[in-house]
C-alpha cells in the first residue's frame, strides 16, 4: 500500500490566545512540496480570526472527494475508449447537525461537466455506469460516511 503525508503548521501571533482571539491561519505542506495557505472557515470562526482567502478544511474535504471522483472517472472512461477533452466540477458540501447537534459535512454534491472528444461517445446509461464505478472505486469516497451525490452535465467537444 502507500502512505500519504501532510504537515500542518500554526504559530501563535497574539497575546490573546486564551481569550480565543487568535488567527486560525496556518499552512499545509505536502510530501511533494506543495504548500497551501489554510484557515478555519469564516462560517465557523469570524473574520479577522479566519481568512476567507485561504483554504479551509471543509473546502479541502469537498475538493478531495471531487478530485478523487474525477481522477477515477477519467481512468475508467479512457479504459472504455471515451476521450475526455475537459472535466469541470463545481462541488458543494453541506454542513448539517447530527442527532447530537454536532456539525458535520453530511452531503457533498458533485456537478461534473464533461466534454467528450473523439468519435466514441457514451450513452447516458454508460456515463451513469462510469460515474457509479468511479464512486465505488474512489479511495476517498470509500473512506467517509458523507452522502455523495453526483449530478453530471455532459457536453460534446468540437
Amino acid at each position: 500500500m502507500s502512505e500519504h503525508k501532510a504537515t500542518i503548521s500554526w504559530k501563535r501571533a497574539s497575546d490573546e490566545f486564551l481569550k480565543g482571539k487568535y488567527s486560525r491561519e496556518h499552512t499545509w505542506t505536502f510530501d511533494g512540496g506543495a504548500i497551501v495557505q489554510a484557515s478555519s472557515s469564516p462560517s465557523v470562526v469570524p473574520i479577522p480570526h479566519s481568512n476567507p482567502a485561504n483554504v479551509d478544511p471543509e473546502e479541502a474535504y469537498v475538493a478531495s472527494l471531487s478530485s478523487c471522483h474525477m481522477l477515477t472517472f477519467l481512468y475508467l472512461a479512457g479504459r472504455r475508449g471515451f476521450q475526455i477533452d475537459s472535466y469541470d466540477d463545481e462541488a458543494t458540501g453541506l454542513i448539517t447537525k447530527d442527532e447530537r447537534k454536532i456539525p458535520w459535512v453530511s452531503t457533498v454534491t458533485l456537478n461534473p461537466r464533461i466534454v467528450y472528444g473523439g468519435e466514441k461517445r457514451p450513452t447516458s446509461e454508460e456515463e451513469e455506469q462510469l460515474h457509479h464505478q468511479a464512486h465505488e472505486q474512489c479511495f476517498i469516497a470509500n473512506s467517509v460516511k458523507t452522502e455523495i451525490v453526483i449530478k453530471p452535465s455532459t457536453s460534446v467537444g468540437e
